[in-house]
């Protein structure tokens, strides 16, 4: 076995194999400054999301209650 492979700590190892998919991640775009392109770019990142969550199915037991009372 190689003596620095076993050295390492699986904290340790999580850090060197998530590094490189932490880097290649893209930042997001930044907010623009009108008020009218903010509300349009927020939209367009509700509807991507709401997409993305439609593509998993949920089962009715697992969805929050729609019910609320005061």
């Amino acid at each position: 076995m190689n003596p620095v492979a076993s050295k390492l700590t699986r904290r340790q190892l999580a850090v060197v194999v998530a590094a490189p998919l932490v880097l290649a991640q893209t930042p997001a775009p930044p907010i623009p400054q009108n008020a009218d392109d903010e509300l349009k770019a927020i939209r367009d990142q509700n509807r991507q999301i709401s997409d993305l969550l439609a593509k998993f199915p949920m089962l009715i037991t697992i969805e929050p209650c729609t019910h609320f009372r005061a």
